[in-house]
């Protein structure tokens, strides 16, 4: 492959970064600011971008920042099942048994939920990847579940996370009450072409690269061609990698990324 060509530690575009390695646009860092508002304000939030955008590096970002004696991150990642499924999933990652009923799993959530942030002081923030893909009455129990109304303390944070139609979906009448728990909204889009410059280098610097690795005309191909989303970049990039070590090429030109962009698709 073209690992030894361009002498790299690693494939530079396969690898997923450890946390403090993540590259962070303007976009990423922006919704990182409101999701740590969102958490100060213990309420909803809701986290939108085409699929490959960052909502998951946001996500991981955020959370590696956490005191975790003070939140409790619980990721939920079961989008496609019922409302018990949902509800046991929850209890798995609050330590809690599964459950054979709604009824008794609900209770036992909100029971949980109280005696965390009474005894044990730590927020719970439930974290819904792939979220568009949840029924409409998992919606409504979701809402519910933080609809503490005996006292004006707020018990848990939910964040909900997915693409860009579950915005659509909640502004539908039918999630008028949800909509308006949300407390803190936030849309991510494309690396700007510039930031798309400054991603590939950083994730070839990461993998041992000594020199620019891509020419001015291929980075601003990979900007046209990705659209600025990061994953279709690192798709791009790695098969533009490919093809110039295929042509014994010292760097990357624009055809190289046209024919990255060919096998890629759309």
């Amino acid at each position: 492959m073209y690992r030894q060509h361009f002498a790299l530690k690693h494939y530079p575009f396969q690898r997923t970064p450890h946390t403090d390695e993540l590259f962070e646009s303007e976009a990423q860092g922006e919704a990182c600011a409101r999701i740590r508002h969102l958490l100060d304000l213990r309420g909803i939030g809701l986290l939108t971008g085409e699929a490959g955008c960052g909502k998951t590096t946001v996500c991981r970002r955020v959370a590696a920042d956490l005191n975790t004696g003070l939140f409790r991150i619980c990721y939920v990642s079961l989008s496609t099942g019922s409302v018990l499924d949902t509800y046991n999933v929850i209890a798995a990652e609050l330590g809690l048994p599964a459950f054979t009923g709604r009824a008794a799993a609900y209770r036992a959530i909100r029971a949980e939920v109280s005696r965390m942030v009474a005894e044990s002081k730590q927020l719970p923030v439930l974290i819904f990847d792939e979220a568009h893909h949840l029924r409409n009455e998992i919606l409504e129990e979701l809402r519910l579940l933080t609809n503490y109304r005996m006292d004006a303390e707020k018990r848990l944070c939910m964040l909900l996370v997915g693409l860009t139609e579950l915005r659509r979906r909640l502004a539908m009448s039918a999630h008028e009450s949800l909509s308006q728990r949300i407390v803190v909204r936030c849309h991510l889009g494309g690396l700007h072409r510039e930031e798309v410059s400054v991603y590939l280098e950083h994730r070839l610097q990461l993998a041992g690269a000594r020199a620019p690795l891509f020419e001015a005309g291929a980075v601003e191909a990979v900007a046209l061609a990705s659209n600025g989303i990061p994953r279709r970049i690192d798709r791009i990039a790695h098969h533009a990698l490919l093809a110039a070590a295929g042509d014994q090429a010292h760097c990357v030109d624009i055809q190289h990324v046209e024919a990255a962009s060919r096998e890629v698709g759309p």
